[in-house]
């Protein structure tokens, strides 16, 4: 049978597996180290940062949208940048603009809202096994980077603000994330609510993991330098992706 529109579309969108989610974390939590090893480590500042991950951020979109079959690396590389962008954005806020962990929280739950809102509106579904055209598929990453921004914000706000640390957030996140587990094989809730609330939640996970992996001991991290931290994930998430099978997604996701 000749593939339609659809089905090509799809074929660029990666099966939801555990392997999926195994790299999903990985990746947040690179975005959280790799982000701050320029911000931080090298000192080049929020804003400096945002500018630095924005341009591959675009250019792997547009490449990832006019891609005509599904390619891992490309799909990961767009995973990675809208991350570590999200990590510099989700900072600035809080930081540099004074709005605060609350604050930028609220402000960023209201832009993936809006962002998945519009997508519906404009397409039908929000579902990830429907993208089959330019503009859900635009939508699609907007609404992802809306959410690491997020989940960077919920992280800090949960360790930092919430006084659970670094390991407390981790366990918080990861026992929500066991939860959307438990309501995906025991309930008949939408699974596309819960796969988005799965996609929002690794994101303050890896958050809260990479702050514990490079922060110092003083203030309850492991101290690893960013850099190391975050060379020895790329090297993980590298192997992943050659050992686990990556197949696209199809209309029973």
């Amino acid at each position: 049978m000749t593939p339609t529109p659809t089905d090509a579309a799809l074929s660029k969108v990666p099966a939801i597996t555990l392997g999926f989610w195994i790299i999903k974390v990985l990746a947040t939590t690179l975005g959280e180290t790799g982000a701050d090893v320029f911000t931080q480590q090298y000192a080049m500042g929020y804003l400096a940062g945002i500018a630095l991950f924005a341009v591959p951020l675009v250019v792997l979109v547009v490449l990832q949208i006019h891609a005509r079959r599904f390619h891992p690396s490309l799909y990961w590389g767009t995973i990675l940048a809208s991350t570590t962008a999200g990590t510099a954005l989700a900072d600035f806020f809080d930081r540099n603009l004074g709005i605060g962990y609350a604050g930028s929280s609220a402000a960023l739950v209201g832009c993936v809202a809006a962002s998945l809102a519009a997508w519906r509106y404009t397409t039908g579904t929000v579902s990830v096994a429907s993208v089959a055209t330019a503009k859900a598929e635009a939508f699609y990453w907007l609404t992802i980077t809306f959410s690491q921004t997020l989940g960077t914000a919920l992280g800090d706000w949960a360790a930092d603000d919430g006084g659970l640390g670094y390991l407390g957030g981790a366990a918080v996140f990861g026992g929500a994330l066991a939860l959307v587990a438990l309501l995906y094989w025991r309930t008949d809730i939408s699974r596309v609510a819960l796969f988005w609330a799965a996609f929002i939640l690794t994101r303050p996970l890896g958050a809260t993991v990479g702050d514990f992996l490079d922060k110092p001991m003083a203030q309850g991290g492991l101290g690893f330098a960013r850099d190391l931290a975050t060379g020895i994930l790329l090297v993980t998430i590298g192997a992943l992706l050659l050992i686990i099978p990556q197949r696209p997604a199809s209309a029973a996701h």
